[in-house]
């Protein structure tokens, strides 16, 4: 095997940048075996650290006509490839960087970063072998099979993989052409009135900090608000509640433009009902800035005007449409009735705490069923009234069973 290559070096690195066709990986690259270790158990343990998420790149790879990877780093040992350097001159640049990478049959090339990858293309192959001549992006660098060739490759092993970030929810709304849910959030954000301007706070965290007067919530909320709308939707359409893996398939790939219309006209229908029936928000959209009611840090103000309210409240209002099959308007307007204010029973110690006039994090599971069950306290089977007792319990630091039993009668 013969390929082009850039030659370069960082650190002890000499490193060679290069493509390699799909056909290529799946026929040169082998999984890590006895290259970092001698033990068969750490053997294995490399080994099972490959998940079911190469079959998630195998369909990325299927499905998606825009299709794109990071550079795979590969190590190559037994028999390093012979460099064959080439000057390089052009006008009066002059560069001996370039040149050509040939394999000897001996070689053997196994992934330090890119294991998943590896294992995506190769089944992607299998699926459709017409993709034999697509082309990744390949970094070879050389690896002794002695122990101090070892330990330096494992050294970059987990360099790569230890500060590998997962994507952060602000890039993926910002980004992400193909999340539905990041793709409705971003065009509420310029369309939508409630969202509009500095109505929601562009954050890398969902907290508001308390100088800000103008934000209902923040973008990461916003965005993780329509990801539950999102699932009720699936729901709704298939008959049937989405998995995680069904889920985090369906942000993957970017649907087509009728289902997304559908499912922004969805998400619409949903913050009017909001907007409309919601008194606290009709008074919120009335005023130039908060009002101290609505957020402060010495009674804490309105749920939902603190993140940790609002998705509860998202969330609540669709397992009551679940469960009801009634309107979200209508829905929304039984809301009133319940007093928001975070000073309050059931709120106080659950998301404020009122000595230190501080939220409370960690809690929104037993926002979002003490919201059910102020809504309707008949519409939580008995299962779930006994758990939500005891977690509002806990809240509380009660420990006797009798007060445990008849808490929730105490609200």
């Amino acid at each position: 095997m013969k390929i082009p290559a850039i030659r370069a070096k960082i650190g002890i690195w000499e490193y060679y940048v290069t493509t390699l066709t799909f056909e290529q990986v799946s026929t040169y690259i082998s999984k890590i075996d006895d290259q970092l270790h001698q033990s068969q158990g750490l053997k294995d343990l490399i080994q099972r650290s490959i998940t079911d998420n190469y079959l998630s790149i195998k369909e990325y790879i299927l499905n998606q006509p825009e299709v794109f990877f990071n550079s795979l780093v590969l190590a190559v040992y037994d028999r390093y490839p012979n460099w064959r350097e080439i000057t390089f001159k052009y006008d009066d640049l002059e560069t001996y960087q370039m040149g050509l990478l040939e394999f000897q049959e001996e070689h053997k090339i196994f992934p330090v970063d890119g294991q998943h990858r590896v294992e995506g293309i190769k089944e992607a192959l299998k699926a459709n072998p017409d993709l034999k001549d697509q082309k990744i992006t390949a970094i070879f660098i050389g690896h002794k099979n002695d122990d101090e060739g070892k330990k330096r490759t494992r050294r970059l092993f987990t360099t790569l993989n230890r500060y590998a970030k997962p994507v952060k929810d602000d890039d993926i709304i910002a980004l992400d052409e193909d999340d539905m849910a990041a793709i409705v959030t971003r065009n509420l954000l310029e369309e939508y009135s409630l969202f509009t301007g500095n109505r929601v706070i562009y954050a890398k965290q969902k907290a508001i900090p308390p100088s800000n007067k103008h934000a209902i919530t923040s973008i990461i909320t916003l965005y993780q608000a329509n990801v539950q709308l999102l699932k009720y939707f699936i729901f709704k359409r298939d008959g049937k509640k989405p998995t995680k893996k069904r889920l985090e398939t369906v942000l993957k790939f970017r649907p087509t433009e009728d289902l997304l219309k559908e499912f922004e006209s969805f998400v619409i229908h949903f913050w009017n009902a909001f907007t409309q029936k919601m008194e606290i928000i009709t008074l919120y959209l009335n005023s130039k800035e908060l009002t101290e009611s609505l957020r402060n840090n010495e009674t804490g103000g309105n749920l939902i005007f603190r993140p940790i309210g609002f998705l509860p409240i998202v969330k609540a209002t669709i397992n009551i449409k679940e469960r009801t099959g009634k309107e979200f308007s209508d829905i929304f307007e039984r809301f009133n009735t319940i007093d928001f204010n975070i000073n309050s029973k059931p709120w106080q110690y659950v998301v404020w705490n009122p000595v230190e006039r501080k939220m409370i994090m960690s809690s929104d599971s037993i926002t979002e069923n003490l919201l059910i069950f102020l809504y309707d306290k008949y519409l939580l089977s008995a299962v779930e009234t006994r758990k939500l007792s005891k977690g509002y319990a806990a809240k509380l630091s009660i420990e006797d069973q009798e007060n445990i039993n008849n808490i929730l009668e105490m609200i």
